[in-house]
């Protein structure tokens, strides 16, 4: 009896054929838009997620900010080299911390220059950033303990500077002083900037000097002329990043970080990034922005649903005759309201197959839209967001039974009252109906 009802319910759904698939769209619509939704919210939060972690989940980061012009009256702000030595000292759950200072520079070689940053780091600061060597060698211990005066470029210093040759063991100038090219890194993409607590960071155009030979060779004044005005600032160290060995120990240690240093400085010329708090904040940001996407998409599940309930009012109108045949016929009232429930629940269950295969292509034809939209406009699409113009959807597993369970359910339901308001009927009224 079942297989015989499913077979006259398909049988029926196929006498309206673009009635029936206008229906089908609207559960299509409904169940690609919840994956498809979903996908984008969650491949916006794992590449944000990406960005955070990049810094490193057991890092803190210690940055010297500038002050308004009222709190520096000798032009000397920010971290100091008292404070590295202080906050190594006293926090023993500190493992490695690492004084970083930038400048920025014009680097010179031969006929050849460009502007960029001097980073003056140690030799871990190539793992802590994930720079990767692509030739020659990084910094070394010894190149900081004898103050060498040599220089790693990053992958686009070295193209500007030797577009067609090997850096290694050229002389670049630096502030009328010459450094050894000793390494190369490979190429290394830019950090998005994350809100107001993390700023983006561009590695292109990088050269990397031991910190000791940029104390001793260029020192912490930084004067900057310009017409009608002359700045001189005082800066020992541009960025203090630390680490400690357990991730339990992250927050706490950041407590310290920030009481140490709030000692020592009369007003605030810092700011500490902790990456563990800000990829907790994401992952809950992740979540709601997933919880809310699928709300949305939720919404259209419904339309199709009100769609179906339509669809198969009407049915219940046009069959009210047959319905009055078969109930003549010894029809029970459940076996007319099976057959239409059934038929609702066809509509149902091939908008959620083909709502299902449509969201699985998302990944694919957001990417082929991106490149066209990339190739016919170009100057438009340099305008967005790192994040948003590198972002790659990303299937979420449980929205594609999650959807189409729902399907089945928004179709079950909706065609409940249909299938009851055709069951009872009265069969004598419904065989006069012409």
């Amino acid at each position: 009896m079942w297989w015989r009802t499913i077979q006259l319910s398909i049988k029926s759904v196929l006498l309206h054929p673009l009635r029936s698939a206008l229906t089908i769209l609207g559960i299509f619509i409904g169940v690609a838009s919840v994956i498809w939704l979903l996908a984008m919210g969650e491949g916006i939060g794992k590449a944000a997620q990406e960005q955070i972690a990049s810094l490193g989940a057991l890092n803190i980061i210690v940055r010297t900010v500038k002050p308004s012009s009222d709190d520096v009256e000798d032009g000397s702000y920010g971290l100091t080299r008292s404070d590295y030595v202080r906050l190594v000292a006293t926090i023993p759950t500190i493992t490695k911390a690492l004084p970083i200072r930038i400048l920025a520079q014009e680097f010179r070689y031969q006929t050849r220059s460009f502007e960029g940053r001097l980073v003056g780091c140690t030799p871990d600061y190539a793992d802590v950033t994930r720079l990767k060597l692509d030739r020659g060698r990084f910094l070394s211990d010894a190149d900081l303990d004898r103050e060498r005066n040599y220089c790693v470029l990053a992958h686009e210093s070295a193209e500007r500077l030797f577009p067609s040759g090997n850096a290694i063991g050229k002389d670049i100038m630096v502030d009328e002083q010459f450094y050894t090219v000793v390494g190369v890194m490979q190429p290394r993409a830019p950090s998005a900037g994350i809100g107001g607590s993390l700023a983006a960071e561009d590695y292109s155009r990088d050269v990397y000097v031991p910190i000791t030979t940029l104390w001793r060779r260029i020192g912490d004044m930084i004067v900057v002329t310009k017409p009608g005005q002359f700045q001189r600032d005082w800066v020992e160290v541009t960025q203090i990043t630390l680490q400690v060995a357990e991730r339990n120990d992250v927050l706490r240690t950041a407590d310290l970080v920030r009481t140490t240093i709030e000692n020592e400085h009369s007003f605030s010329d810092y700011g500490v990034t902790v990456p563990l708090e800000l990829l907790q904040q994401a992952e809950t940001t992740r979540l709601m922005f997933i919880l809310f996407l699928g709300l949305i998409a939720a919404i259209s599940l419904v339309v199709g649903g009100i769609g179906i309930m339509n669809i198969m009012l009407a049915t219940v109108t046009e069959r009210t005759h047959e319905i009055g045949i078969r109930r003549a016929l010894g029809a029970k009232r459940q076996d007319i309201t099976r057959q239409f429930l059934i038929e609702s629940t066809v509509l149902s269950l091939a908008g959620g197959l083909s709502g299902v295969i449509g969201g699985l292509f998302c990944r694919p034809l957001t990417l082929f839209m991106r490149d066209q939209l990339e190739r016919w406009f170009p100057d438009q699409m340099a305008t967005l967001p790192d994040l948003i113009r590198t972002m790659e959807p990303q299937l979420v597993s449980w929205s594609i039974p999650l959807a189409f369970v729902i399907s089945l359910a928004v179709g079950i339901l909706f065609g409940v009252y249909p299938a009851l308001r055709a069951a009872q009927l009265d069969p004598i009224e419904a065989l006069r109906h012409a």
